[in-house]
């Protein structure tokens, strides 16, 4: 399945591009909640970087790689080992281990004693730096993406800026391991949705990413190489009561002669701060569409999210 392209250049051109922009976002994401993106800003070195320090990282021997697996954390830094992590009503642990990157305050917001500090990898000295470079572009890359959503939604082109400055979200580097016996019943992930607002994933090293489109069907996702995709989180369907969709999605298993090999993925979790409030837009609230969700903060959902997925306890 050719998801819908769009042209984050446009959003910053001439009035008439930035209207078909943001027309052509809103459409995909009410119709099926992933679009894949060209020129989102998000350097090629960069890029390449993240994923030469990623497969770097997960290389590193398992009893190197605990040393980062911080307990209290509900993994929300450094490494969370293979098989900590389910989907929502799934008790089969998916087959992936993983490494998360969180916020930088830098400007003295108060905010920052919210966050534990980011885990630092002594082993390899370019790892947290690019992880930091690879985060504020992301950070700005989905800001744009975001001042297009609200457009579409009929709210200021700035609403969302304020939450998501020195927002929650995370960077997180996934190794799906080789497989190596029979699997019981998980496969890489198992269909989820993202808790947050938007996830923006740059392009994984194999192929396994599905979709459930609206015939409940399973159908494979393809992005070119110079496209990121980015797909709506539960959070933003929550607060636009279901106007915009969280896709479910899945991370098959490659074919069984494709067993051996590792699959690497970096997506960015954009999160609002903890203290914004997701209750229904009252512009997504109408007679054919009443409220469907009580009122509640992102840091509260957060936190009943991690729990379902038994990151936290």
């Amino acid at each position: 399945m050719a998801i819908p392209v769009v042209d984050l250049a446009q959003f910053t051109g001439a009035a008439p591009q930035k209207a078909a922009f943001v027309s052509a976002l809103g459409r995909a994401y009410e119709e099926v909640g992933f679009v894949a993106v060209k020129n989102h800003g998000i350097a090629d070195a960069t890029i390449q970087s993240l994923y030469r320090n990623t497969t770097a990282f997960f290389s590193l021997p398992q009893a190197t790689k605990r040393q980062y697996e911080i307990a209290g954390l509900a993994g929300q830094r450094g490494y969370t080992s293979f098989g900590k992590e389910h989907a929502k009503g799934s008790t089969a642990p998916d087959l992936k281990e993983f490494f998360q990157f969180g916020q930088i305050v830098e400007d003295g917001d108060p905010i920052k004693k919210e966050y534990p500090e980011n885990v630092v990898v002594r082993e390899l000295p370019e790892f947290n730096p690019i992880f930091s470079t690879a985060y504020r572009s992301f950070e700005h890359s989905g800001g744009l993406l975001l001042k297009a959503i609200a457009l579409y939604l009929g709210l200021d082109e700035k609403y969302f800026d304020p939450f998501i400055h020195n927002g929650n979200s995370i960077l997180r580097a996934i190794h799906y391991p080789p497989i190596t016996s029979e699997p019981k019943s998980a496969i890489r992930a198992e269909q989820h949705e993202d808790i947050n607002l938007i996830t923006l994933l740059i392009g994984a090293s194999a192929d396994g990413l599905e979709i459930l489109s609206k015939q409940n069907e399973w159908v494979p996702v393809t992005s070119l190489p110079e496209q990121i995709v980015v797909n709506v989180g539960d959070m933003l369907q929550r607060l636009t009561n279901n106007k915009l969709k969280s896709t479910t999605h899945r991370v098959v298993n490659p074919p069984r002669e494709k067993w051996g090999s590792s699959r690497y993925s970096i997506p960015f979790f954009l999160h609002p701060r903890s203290s914004m409030s997701l209750a229904c837009l009252p512009g997504c609230i109408d007679a054919a569409h009443p409220k469907a969700y009580p009122d509640a903060t992102a840091g509260e959902y957060l936190d009943e999210r991690l729990r379902e997925i038994g990151l936290k306890k």
